[in-house]
């Protein structure tokens, strides 16, 4: 073929996802789920029953308590083959469930015994053996037939008997031994087409089909939504644990190396201008103006430190007048609005304020901005923070700056930071804090 000099050539148009869809490798994936689902529910499904009736029938005697446990393991043995099964063949990434774990202070068989028949995620594997074998029979039945049926009826004209008495596949007989054909050209073609059709349905029914293994697996498999809120939790509580630590070290290391040197010195100056007032009073008076001094600077420091724990014009006054004051305080002007129908929780009152302040901080030494606004309001049970600014852009969480910090402490009380910072600008920080009232 013949191109013009310096011309590409036409990309090829990639075909609809419903014509890829019988050749793409997803659906003999799917198909082959399918497939292996039969024989492997057929073994989970004798051995759970067959253990359990074991062990149920056990139970007048001491040996049904092991044996139960013992069909429990096995089911959550043959569970960690079917998460690596639909990882593998279907593409869903299920997460493993918390391992049994007997208490910490007892130690031995029986312990463990008991913590596998506690353990909910053992029972739902059982439940799991028990309820996928009839499911499995229905889809291998379903997505068999559907398959075979379609390629077959797709490839009628190619395999459809030579006869010498009549040709094509045989569609109705009587006992009378009248027979129909399907040997013309026409019904060959209708055939053909027909076919065409099932066999791009087919996998988008074995997809359809797969969903519900998708579902058993995720419920029944993975861990509960219970056993996540707690992780999540210890997670949370974790940060909050390490957020307070790092407080404390701030507020130790201010007091240290602020006020407390400041105070130190100001006694050592108190006590020259107590040695020299007998033998000079003007020099003594003037030690102690510049102790006076030094007391207004520590008192200083202290107020910025107190306001840095906890302002008292936010408890006194709320939100509105406390981010008006820290606004005040910002190297650009900023415009402050809340609306809000109430005060929400101190807590969260004391974590919106401390997201603000932190925020304009950031304006103030990196922005490079010129003015900046901050808003916050009230959507249904969430309060929502908004700070934007023009500056120089580039901000970003993952950096490690005082903004991944802001992450993790608004993580911590189920809030969310959605920072937006091209390069250029502007920038628009979202902090997003549930409202208790």
């Amino acid at each position: 073929m013949a191109t013009d000099h310096g011309s590409q050539p036409r990309p090829r148009l990639p075909l609809p996802p419903a014509l890829r869809a019988p050749f793409g490798g997803r659906a003999w994936r799917e198909f082959g789920y399918v497939l292996l689902s039969l024989p492997i529910s057929v073994v989970l499904f004798a051995y759970a029953i067959t253990m359990v009736s074991l062990g149920t029938g056990l139970l007048v005697t001491f040996l049904g308590v092991p044996v139960l446990a013992l069909a429990l393991v096995g089911c959550r043995g043959i569970g960690a083959l079917e998460r690596a099964r639909a990882r593998a063949l279907l593409g869903v990434e299920i997460a493993e469930p918390e391992p049994v774990r007997a208490r910490t202070e007892e130690k031995g068989l029986l312990p463990w015994i008991g913590a596998v028949l506690k353990s909910g995620v053992s029972w739902r594997h059982l439940v799991y053996a028990v309820l996928h074998f009839p499911w499995a029979v229905c889809a291998f039945v379903v997505a068999v037939t559907f398959w075979v049926t379609s390629w077959g009826l797709l490839l009628y004209p190619l395999w459809y008997p030579q006869r010498s008495d009549a040709t094509g596949f045989v569609l109705f007989a009587d006992t009378r031994g009248h027979r129909f054909y399907l040997d013309s050209p026409f019904e060959i073609a209708a055939v053909t087409a027909v076919g065409l059709v099932a066999v791009m349905a087919c996998p988008w029914l074995v997809r359809g089909l797969t969903a519900v293994d998708r579902l058993m697996v995720t419920g029944l498999l993975g861990p509960s939504r219970l056993a996540g809120r707690v992780a999540e939790l210890e997670s949370d509580r974790g940060v909050v644990v390490d957020t307070a630590a790092a407080d404390l070290r701030r507020i130790e290391r201010d007091l240290h190396d602020g006020a407390q040197a400041r105070l130190v010195a100001l006694a050592m100056d108190l006590g020259l201008a107590k040695e020299k007032l007998p033998a000079d009073p003007e020099a003594a008076a003037r030690m102690v103006d510049e102790a006076h001094g030094e007391v207004k600077v520590a008192l200083q420091e202290l107020r910025d430190l107190a306001r840095g724990i906890h302002p008292a014009v936010l408890t006194d006054r709320g939100l509105d007048a406390a981010l008006s004051s820290v606004a005040s305080r910002c190297a650009v002007p900023v415009k402050v609005t809340v609306d809000l129908p109430a005060r929400p929780a101190a807590a969260i009152e004391g974590i919106a304020y401390f997201t603000v302040s932190e925020l304009l901080q950031n304006i103030s030494k990196h922005a490079r901005a010129t003015r900046a606004a901050v808003e916050v309001w009230q959507t249904r049970d969430r309060l929502m923070i908004q700070v934007t600014d023009d500056g120089r852009g580039g901000a970003d969480p993952a950096t490690g700056s005082g903004l991944a910090g802001l992450t993790e402490r608004l993580g911590a009380v189920d809030g969310v930071l959605v920072v937006d910072s091209p390069p250029g600008g502007p920038t628009t920080v979202t902090a997003e804090l549930p409202w208790r009232g």
